[in-house]
């Protein structure tokens, strides 16, 4: 069956009574939508390509999850809330995205793209290539996932809402979680979030375009597994894959996997929360140690190491120097400096 008929047949029969979280929205369109499609002789969904409904599925689908005024921020800071809240019953009347509520946090509404909405969203040319999560839509995973994916969200925001207030590009499709790097032996580093950031012309070298991984740590781990974080990029800054039956010559000599994706290794952004200043100096402390193990090697020469508390960046911006060097942490810089790179 297409992906056209399976949508024939889910909204039309299966929303009504599947239990989603907006039936009553969807019995109380259902009749519109059954005249739309017979003076048409066409299927309907709901959807506009290029519309707001398609970013809301998309980034929603990308992101994971998102409170409600997050998806807000994200899609339609410039608008009224209410037409994001009109925007996301119409995508659940469709079977596209479902909602939890947490009592913990006040009975906030945190949005998730359906099996439906992943699906589709997975099938447009803007999301090839992406790993969509395969629990995204299970409510219990949500649930449990709440808190670090809704802080990795609010890291979003910073970054997109820092870039529009300095005429910076970083629109919501330039964050995307969790990509897959492989360091041999069948491990991986997957960073919370890859970040594209194109600095404004005005910046004076013609806009030049940032990558960051980006690792949100809200204090759940010791400090010592998150210093070890930074021996698995170092092994990712020096992987080099094996190819069966090939050996390196000097036409062709072996290069470093990330090279493949990059070409240069992007900077690593340590964002911290869930601890008060005691708990971020220990963490920085901690993440100055890890490097310190690393010795010489070429990976803290070659790329920014930075960390800083989410609150700060919340308080004075991206773009503010709140970014500490792990490896001088005394200093304050902005993340998208050049490093001081030691001789």
């Amino acid at each position: 069956m297409s992906l056209r008929d399976r949508g024939r047949a889910f909204v039309v029969g299966v929303l009504v009574g599947a239990g989603c979280c907006c039936d009553w929205y969807a019995r109380r369109r259902a009749g519109r939508r059954r005249s739309v499609r017979e003076a048409s002789g066409s299927v309907m969904i709901g959807l506009d390509v290029g519309s707001g409904d398609r970013l809301a599925l998309g980034v929603l689908a990308q992101y994971r999850m998102a409170t409600t005024e997050q998806i807000h921020r994200v899609i339609a800071h410039s608008v009224r809330i209410e037409q994001t809240r009109r925007r996301l019953a119409r995508l659940c009347a469709e079977g596209l995205v479902d909602r939890i509520t947490l009592p913990q946090a006040g009975r906030t509404r945190v949005r998730f793209p359906t099996s439906y909405g992943v699906q589709l969203a997975s099938e447009w040319p803007e999301m090839r290539g992406h790993r969509l999560s395969r629990t995204v839509s299970d409510p219990t995973a949500v649930r449990l996932k709440a808190g670090h994916t809704l802080t990795v969200t609010e890291t979003a925001l910073a970054f997109l809402e820092g870039a529009r207030r300095r005429g910076d590009v970083c629109e919501p499709p330039d964050w995307i979680p969790e990509v897959h790097h492989p360091i041999g032996s069948g491990e991986a580093v997957i960073p919370d979030a890859l970040l594209y950031y194109r600095r404004s012309p005005a910046d004076g070298d013609n806009g030049s375009m940032l990558r960051a991984f980006v690792e949100v740590d809200r204090a759940t781990m010791g400090p010592e597994r998150l210093a070890a974080k930074l021996t698995a990029y170092e092994r990712l800054h020096r992987y080099v894959p094996l190819v069966p039956g090939r050996r390196p010559t000097l036409q062709e000599p072996a290069v470093e996997e990330w090279r493949r994706r990059y070409p240069l290794f992007p900077r690593l952004l340590f964002v911290l929360d869930g601890t008060g200043p005691a708990g971020v100096e220990n963490r920085i402390s901690a993440l100055r140690a890890g490097a310190g193990l690393l010795g010489p090697a070429r990976f803290l020469h070659d790329v920014p190491v930075l960390a800083a508390p989410l609150a700060d960046l919340l308080h004075h911006s991206i773009s503010a120097p709140a970014w500490r060097p792990v490896q001088d942490p005394d200093q304050r810089v902005h993340w998208t400096e050049s490093w001081p790179r030691p001789t």
